[in-house]
């Protein structure tokens, strides 16, 4: 397999969202290069009221069935962020790198499942091995995920191995999530007569200090799960973080509406209830400014990867690279959830993503080396001894 090629080709097929562009191009160019390694196929239309209303919602599901082993089932997305002011979808390759939109998040991963079961494509398996190639990740796929489930039976108890992941290490853990917005409200008047109104964004401060008063009990929970060096971090950390204000027309117009949005992160200790009564309580107890919740989006923390498959892989990574280990990530994302709660399974991952590949950033790119090693350990991981 010419594994940069697969790369350009798949980097060239825009697949951005919002809106979901070309997802059904994308699976049709990756279904006979699954058939080729030795998978049975189907595609799979996500119903429109499965994913919000959105239309063009084409997944991939791809068998290696050995029925009676343990099951096995990857992860994997086509859909890439928004990219500006680059050649973004049209690839270079310099420097042993490849350039463009979802070279390591996550095209590149794709690339390297696919050269790994190449080689592996004649060998037993040690493993009932599925593969979900799916759309939406970039801005949430909780139910499409759940109408996939479906057809990936039997569920329960597997191995969920997410190709979305860093290189080097076993990812075992993922943060939980609260993004609320809060929007206070006031009056709106000519800002010299604003004695006659109530300006929002003022009002919004004493909730601002109410959330920084939090904001250091937060930062001090530390998890018992150890976080990768890369992060800075000894162990994962609970975060608050205020990351957006919006509020305001005009220089000379009181405002009559300010809402604040807030990114809350649980370390897998935390349960997401308690962590949204805490918020809501350091709200509750400023006076006199009127406020509601607008939107609020709840990502449930999941316990850390305990099964032997993530062993097993830590010691496959440390014969290809030199070096390995288990660690908790500081990100989040719905997907762990459902495994958890809905398939009673367990989430491990292992990728080509670096800090230094500029992911959803300008210039994002992946080392060649990467694809080559992952697909080497996943081939030595899946096959039978």
């Amino acid at each position: 397999m010419d594994h940069v090629g697969v790369l350009k080709d798949l980097i060239s097929i825009d697949t951005t969202v919002p809106p979901g562009n070309n997802y059904g191009k994308a699976i049709e160019y990756l279904e006979p290069l699954f058939k080729q390694v030795g998978f049975q196929t189907e595609q799979v239309t996500i119903p429109e009221e499965c994913a919000g209303g959105k239309p063009g919602r084409v997944n991939l599901l791809a068998h290696r069935r050995n029925r009676g082993k343990p099951r096995l089932i990857f992860y994997t997305h086509v859909d890439v962020v928004p990219a500006q002011g680059w050649s973004a979808f049209d690839p270079v390759v310099r420097d042993g790198k490849v350039y463009g939109r979802g070279a390591a998040d996550m095209k590149g991963g794709i690339v390297a499942l696919l050269l790994g079961m190449e080689k592996i494509s004649r060998k037993q398996i040690k493993y009932d091995v599925s593969v979900m190639v799916t759309t939406d990740e970039e801005v949430g796929q909780a139910e499409q995920i759940r109408y996939l489930g479906r057809s990936l039976e039997p569920v329960e108890g597997a191995s969920v191995f997410s190709l979305d992941s860093d290189f080097g290490y076993v990812s075992i853990a993922d943060l939980g999530a609260i993004h609320m917005d809060v929007k206070v409200r006031g009056e709106s008047v000519h800002s010299a007569m604003s004695h006659l109104g109530q300006n929002a964004i003022e009002k919004a401060i004493p909730l601002l200090n109410a959330l920084m008063d939090l904001k250091p009990r937060v930062m001090q929970r530390h998890s018992k799960v150890d976080a990768h060096p890369s992060t800075g971090l000894r162990k994962m950390e609970s975060r608050l973080n205020i990351n957006v204000i919006r509020g305001g027309l005009k220089v000379n117009i009181v405002p009559d509406e300010c809402t604040i949005s807030i990114d809350r992160r649980l370390i897998p200790e935390e349960r997401i209830d308690e962590a949204r009564d805490e918020l809501m309580q350091a709200l509750y107890r400023v006076r006199d400014v009127r406020w509601e919740v607008d939107n609020i989006v709840l990502i449930p923390t999941v316990p850390p990867f305990k099964g032997s498959a993530g062993d097993d892989l830590a010691a496959t990574i440390k014969q290809v690279v030199g070096e390995a280990g288990k660690y908790g990530t500081m990100g989040s994302g719905d997907f762990g959830p459902i495994v958890a709660s809905d398939w009673r399974a367990g989430l491990f991952g292992l990728g080509v993503i670096r800090p230094e590949c500029n992911i959803h950033g300008k210039n994002e790119f992946v080392f060649v080396k990467d694809i080559e090693q992952l697909a080497e350990i996943i081939a030595k991981f899946v096959s039978a001894p």
